[in-house]
């Protein structure tokens, strides 16, 4: 499959190709449609964790079961870009220190 080039920004999971890329843009990937779904699927994920974590915070002796999926998830949404990142974007996320050291 051909691999195209799209701009994420993790904190709203927007990713569209260059032609369509307006706004703060933070990393560049390199990816084909199959790799875009799967990203797209881990932030609707990620977007539902936090969600049902919003709901959840007002409720008193909850566990933190709930945030550690939600930084399970946000770790392989970080993983998975580095992985179809640019030099650039891989150096970034690297500096970030949001990976855990293998």
């Amino acid at each position: 499959m051909e691999k195209k080039t799209y701009y994420i920004a993790v904190g709203s999971g927007e990713m569209p190709e260059p032609e369509e890329a307006t706004g703060n843009f933070k990393f560049e990937i390199q990816a084909t449609e199959e790799e875009v779904v799967k990203l797209q699927a881990m932030f609707e994920e990620l977007t539902t964790n936090e969600e049902d974590t919003a709901v959840r915070a007002t409720i008193s002796n909850r566990s933190d079961k709930e945030n550690n999926a939600d930084d399970w998830n946000l770790t392989e949404i970080y993983r998975m870009l580095h992985e179809l990142g640019t030099p650039d974007t891989r150096r970034h996320i690297e500096a970030m220190h949001v990976l855990p050291r293998t």
